[in-house]
């Protein structure tokens, strides 16, 4: 028995030695830091890329026919004013038509039991189901895609009865 015991503390001996010689050689001040970007500075860049260049605009530009008058920004202003006023149930915590981006948080839809959150990206200026995508959040994870799928129609539908609607005029 002494013998099992001298055996299992030489054992836990030579770990703990291991172990604790992991970082003696080639330690932290070796190696060269890794540089990380804060998230607004990445973010800041990515909203950079996708504004118009403003820069090579005349004052003639605003005399001119815009191809579509259904845009804001770099989005479409039908899917856009559709998913605010689809989704008004939900407070809107960002909004940026430049990226297209809107994201809310926790509300319960009417008559609904269960709250959602959502964040939207309009991509494109074409009033076409590609255009949108919807990220639906429960506070349990992810929504089931039958429910983004209906939130998406909603959407999609409601921008088709104003783009409908602005026609008229």
């Amino acid at each position: 028995m002494n013998l099992t015991r001298v055996r299992t503390g030489f054992g836990v001996a030579l770990v703990a030695a291991f172990v604790s010689g992991c970082g003696f050689f080639g330690g932290s001040s070796d190696r060269d830091p890794v540089e990380t970007r804060p998230a607004d500075d990445i973010m800041d860049e990515v909203l950079e890329e996708r504004r118009p260049n403003r820069a090579q605009s005349t004052l003639f530009d605003f005399f001119r026919n815009r191809d579509d008058a259904g845009q804001v920004g770099a989005v479409n202003k039908y899917i856009w004013n559709a998913a605010l006023e689809t989704l008004d149930f939900l407070p809107v915590q960002s909004v940026d038509p430049f990226t297209g981006v809107i994201t809310t948080g926790y509300g319960t839809p009417p008559g609904g039991g269960r709250a959602y959150r959502a964040t939207i990206l309009v991509n494109d200026p074409a009033l076409d189901a590609r255009s949108l995508n919807v990220a639906l959040m429960t506070r349990s994870g992810p929504a089931s895609a039958a429910t983004v799928r209906a939130v998406e129609d909603a959407i999609l539908t409601r921008a088709r009865q104003l783009r409908q609607q602005d026609s008229r005029f």
